[in-house]
């Protein structure tokens, strides 16, 4: 189930171009970041995935759809798609009935939408709050049920808007390991962050925007060590990453990498 984006420009009500001419393909169970500083575009591009946003111009397909002809529910089947803001996805009474919600309206059996909300919570660690109100949660704590809501729906593709943002050592090191577990399923996933740590240990493949246009598109490890690249996504490099450049070592974007370079 490949995304492919071909020419995609973008441009809001009044006149400002937030996408312009981005190209790219994503190939079924890719792990693909996307970097850049606020404003450069990441959110827009990732919302024409499921067609909460439309192309000004261009195309962007999904498994063959053309998203411009689909409606978001249509797309719901094929992305599942974590907010940014957890509280612009959550409206039900409870912790459960909000991570049903998405795998009922697909129209799942009755066993496979109790095993797999069961698996969501627990995934997310939020079973023993199933029954709690959303809003009776911190704003860390809602993040997670909006993760959970998404990954009930069980769809090949799972894109997730700034997933560790307020989220502890621990919750952050979950998240890893649910991307981890998705891609184990052979699902894509794509991933907006400004967690550069985070980025580099859990991603393949990394892409750098800056205003609305991609200016690096290459595996991980070597995205970082393009100096000029980084610097125009007004980003930082990982901290493995500037270690090793510092010790004047390979290149290496995470502890295992580190550690390989080094007994080398």
């Amino acid at each position: 189930m490949s995304i492919e984006i071909e020419s995609l420009v973008y441009r809001f009500p009044n006149g400002v171009t937030a996408l312009d001419g981005v190209s790219l393909r994503i190939d079924a169970g890719e792990r693909v970041a996307i970097a850049g500083q606020n404003g450069a575009g990441k959110t827009t591009l990732v919302r024409h995935l499921n067609g909460i946003v439309k192309p000004t111009s261009g195309t962007v397909t999904v498994d063959g759809w053309n998203t411009a002809d689909h409606s978001t529910a249509q797309l719901a089947a094929k992305v599942g798609y974590l907010f940014q803001n957890p509280d612009q996805q959550l409206f039900a009474r409870t912790v459960r009935q909000d991570v049903e919600f998405g795998p009922r309206n697909l129209g799942y059996a009755d066993s496979r939408r109790t095993e797999l909300v069961s698996w969501a919570l627990e995934a997310t660690g939020l079973t023993d709050r199933a029954d709690s109100h959303p809003y009776e949660l911190s704003l860390s704590d809602r993040k997670r049920v909006a993760l959970a809501a998404v990954l009930a729906m069980d769809t090949p593709i799972v894109v997730l808007d700034e997933p560790t943002t307020g989220q502890d050592h621990n919750a952050v090191g979950n998240i890893a390991s649910i991307i981890a577990n998705l891609h184990e399923q052979g699902k894509t996933v794509v991933a907006i962050t400004h967690d550069m740590d985070f980025c580099a240990e859990n991603f393949d493949r990394t892409i750098f925007l800056a205003q609305g246009r991609i200016i690096t598109d290459a595996p991980t490890t070597e995205a970082f060590t393009k100096d000029a690249a980084v610097n125009a996504a007004a980003l930082e490099s990982p901290q493995i990453l500037r270690l090793t450049k510092a010790l004047s070592h390979p290149p290496a974007t995470t502890v295992d990498q580190f550690i390989e370079s080094t007994m080398g």
